[in-house]
């Protein structure tokens, strides 16, 4: 899986990852830190096509419910199995084994709207993380 300086972000705390004409979906480790521990993930169902800002499903922690977002437009063609049994993986390896959901993009360039690693970094600075 990637390195966080190989993913695009999204002002959501969504990372991104490009793999082929795929592209793999989770929550960075600054959002993982804010929820606390993780006890429920829900990314609904493959094949369903989102919008750009459309949720695609729900992360539940000790703390909060939140959504996660869609990056792009696309299909959903995978959604990770493994964390209806093991939720925890999203705290434990937000960049590997915790990631949530793999789509196949409606229009790849939408992908250079996202911000890179250190334009995250800068944006988590400036909302003062």
């Amino acid at each position: 899986m990637p390195r966080q300086e190989e993913c695009l972000y999204t002002k959501e705390h969504e990372w991104v990852f490009r793999d082929g004409d795929e592209i793999v979906v989770g929550i960075t480790d600054f959002a993982q830190g804010e929820l606390g521990d993780i006890v429920y993930v829900d990314m609904g169902e493959t094949g369903r096509q989102v919008n750009a800002g459309d949720a695609l499903g729900d992360i539940e922690s000790v703390k909060a419910v939140a959504q996660v977002y869609a990056p792009v437009a696309g299909e959903v063609t995978a959604i990770n199995e493994d964390l209806a049994d093991s939720p925890e993986k999203v705290n434990q390896d937000p960049f590997g084994e915790g990631w949530l959901v793999r789509m196949k993009p409606a229009n790849p360039a939408d992908l250079d709207a996202l911000m890179d690693h250190e334009a995250y970094r800068k944006f988590l600075e400036e909302e003062g993380h």
